[in-house]
């Protein structure tokens, strides 16, 4: 008998009603940008976003973004609703039809959402028919991120609570064992995942911070430049994670005032943090998401985690791991690191691709993880 997902996985079809796309127009439309100084006029982005950006991307997503052909598009694919706990848990869901597919939960970033996936999911789709696809492909939106609904508004919320829902989410599935894969937030929770919960037998990430970092000097080659860069990035670009870390009600009230300030907000992260600029109408998707969804102030609560007093101690990861290093990450893909944190069965060097690595790079993270769960699913 082939699968199909439980009855607690309602089909979802995203639809914006017009009310909410007409005001959206009209805050978007009526925000002004700020005046021009020094800082915003420079050609280079070392200050920030650039007046020259902003507008521009103002004009676009007023005048030629299509929000209809987008949301399509992300209908295209199956989304499904569950409830757990107190959480409505919105996925994306490939499932095969053999017996024996792999489940993999792929897991967004921060600023992005479940839309990183859908190339790769798209590339799944092309490659395998239901019928021969070896593996369970699921895409949450992290709880409260865009779709997910974000904790109850009592008491605090962690990434430990999203990993209690994330695991729960593959339980209910009916998947007694799962691999887990995530990049920023995501590879967060999925460390979390692969440490506390015996469901997940194994974890694929493209980022893993660490807190002691060498000596630039006694490197070479690519990881000297990575390390130097990624120095110097901790010095000019971290300033929002500890607003977000330390105030996160005041940035919250601001970034979600108008569509204007979230684009200004994210959308600097997306230009920052990738190797090439995504397409514009990939970063308004996102951002669209984040504003027809208010998510942002019920999203950022990783980085009270994070940049609001000494880092938490992260156990190691036993459980096989592999390895995504990517280019331009924003934390150093410097191996000798990663593997007193984790036992690395697995590893590939990309010469290009950045922070967001299943958007920016979709070919070769699926080619990544295929290779990786070849190896540990048997093992």
């Amino acid at each position: 008998m082939s699968y199909s997902p439980p009855s607690s996985a309602k089909p979802f079809t995203l639809s914006i009603p017009d009310q909410e796309l007409s005001e959206w127009r009209q805050l978007l439309h009526l925000s002004k940008l700020g005046p021009k100084t020094f800082e915003n006029l420079q050609s280079e982005r070392y200050f920030g976003v650039t007046y020259k950006w902003l507008s521009e991307a103002k004009d676009h997503w007023l005048k030629k973004y299509d929000w209809r052909v987008q949301e399509k598009h992300i209908n295209s694919f199956p989304n499904y609703m569950m409830m757990i706990e107190e959480i409505d848990v919105h996925f994306v869901g490939l499932f095969s039809e053999k017996k024996d597919a792999i489940p993999i939960i792929f897991m967004h970033s921060w600023p992005g959402s479940f839309i990183e996936f859908l190339p790769m999911c798209q590339l799944v789709k092309d490659k395998y028919s239901p019928r021969d696809q070896p593996y369970h492909i699921i895409v949450p939106s992290l709880p409260g991120y865009t779709l997910s609904s974000g904790g109850p508004q009592d008491k605090d919320w962690s990434m430990h609570d999203s990993a209690r829902i994330m695991n729960q989410l593959m339980i209910n599935l009916g998947f007694s064992k799962y691999i887990a894969q995530g990049g920023d937030v995501g590879s967060f929770v999925a460390r979390i995942m692969a440490t506390s919960y015996e469901q997940c037998v194994g974890v694929h990430l493209n980022m893993l911070p660490v807190l002691d970092l060498p000596d630039p000097s006694t490197l070479a080659g690519t990881e000297k430049s990575t390390l130097e860069r990624v120095l110097e990035w901790r010095q000019t670009n971290t300033a929002y994670a500890l607003e977000q870390g330390t105030r996160p009600s005041t940035i919250g009230h601001v970034v979600s005032s108008n569509p204007l300030a979230l684009l200004a907000w994210i959308g600097e992260k997306l230009l920052e943090w990738t190797d090439e600029t995504p397409a514009m109408d990939i970063i308004l998707t996102n951002i669209s998401l984040y504003w027809f969804t208010q998510s942002f102030p019920r999203c950022i609560y990783l980085h009270r985690t994070i940049f609001n007093g000494p880092p938490p101690p992260w156990p190691p990861i036993s459980k096989p791991t592999g390895f995504s290093f990517f280019r331009y990450e924003l934390f150093p893909p410097i191996e000798s690191l990663i593997k007193k944190d984790c036992n690395l069965v697995f590893s590939k060097e990309h010469t290009s691709g950045g922070h967001f690595g299943a958007l920016e790079k979709p070919v070769e993270m699926l080619e990544d993880v295929e290779e990786f769960v070849k190896m540990v699913w048997k093992m």
